[in-house]
């Protein structure tokens, strides 16, 4: 699919906040979320899938609709579990299985302004973080192909021991405002001066931001996330933050 490009004026708004930033600071932070706002997938729940189709973990009946019926009443448990059901195997094991998962998918539909701007920022020495309500490990494939590394994924992960991976929650559940106090874990308190998300589970990342932030969206009326994305563009008009629908 072809998505549409930034207008001028948002790439005339990011490059003059870029150029006053960089003034007072050689390494600002920004900060973007995942599924939804740097590629129309999500790769959490794509890996999930994957891990059903291909009988990789040990699951209950209906995997699927049980993980639904969880982010309904619980989302923060949902997404954890999504990482718990990991456990037992190797760290190596679900790297594997993650890059399988998003080569079913390629070329992954990657928004190209959005690769166009970390590539802006990374030139001009930008620390770039993507947080994730996703499981770290499922998400971090497509970072690489952004040219981002591993350790600047924060998502949903458990804790690993002798390299295999237990079902015990390691540090935050990055969801809403757990997105903000994890970035702010992994900066040792500086916040992004820049902050880009599509739904309101981004509200608070793109509400610390202290310069720009950015509401973005891409799904159709009969999707699941147009409600929430057209939420959080309508916060973003009241909040003077930038706005741009890719479709």
């Amino acid at each position: 699919m072809k998505y549409k490009d930034y207008s001028a004026h948002i790439w005339n708004r990011i490059n003059t906040t870029l150029d006053l930033v960089l003034k007072d600071d050689p390494a600002p932070i920004a900060a973007f979320d995942a599924d939804g706002t740097l590629w129309d997938i999500d790769l959490g729940e794509t890996f999930f899938h994957y891990q059903i189709d291909n009988k990789l973990v040990e699951l209950p009946e209906k995997p699927w609709d049980l993980y639904q019926e969880m982010k309904a009443e619980n989302p923060q448990k949902a997404y954890l579990w999504l990482a718990q059901i990991c456990r037992g195997k190797s760290l190596a094991q679900v790297h594997q299985w993650a890059q399988e998962a998003i080569s079913t998918h390629s070329p992954l539909p990657v928004f190209l302004e959005q690769k166009k701007l970390i590539d802006l920022m990374l030139s001009k020495g930008v620390q770039i973080f993507i947080v994730t309500a996703s499981v770290k490990w499922s998400v971090e494939p497509g970072a690489a192909i952004l040219g981002l590394g591993k350790d600047s994924v924060i998502g949903v992960e458990t804790l690993i021991e002798n390299n295999t991976i237990t079902e015990h929650q390691k540090g935050l559940i990055t969801y809403r405002q757990g997105k903000v106090d994890a970035l702010l874990q992994k900066t040792k308190g500086k916040l992004p001066f820049f902050s880009a998300g599509n739904t309101m589970g981004d509200f608070q990342l793109l509400q610390a931001a202290t310069h720009l932030s950015l509401a973005v969206s891409a799904a159709s009326r009969d999707d699941k996330l147009f409600k929430t994305e057209l939420e959080l563009q309508e916060n973003a008009e009241k909040n003077n933050w930038l706005t741009h629908r890719f479709v």
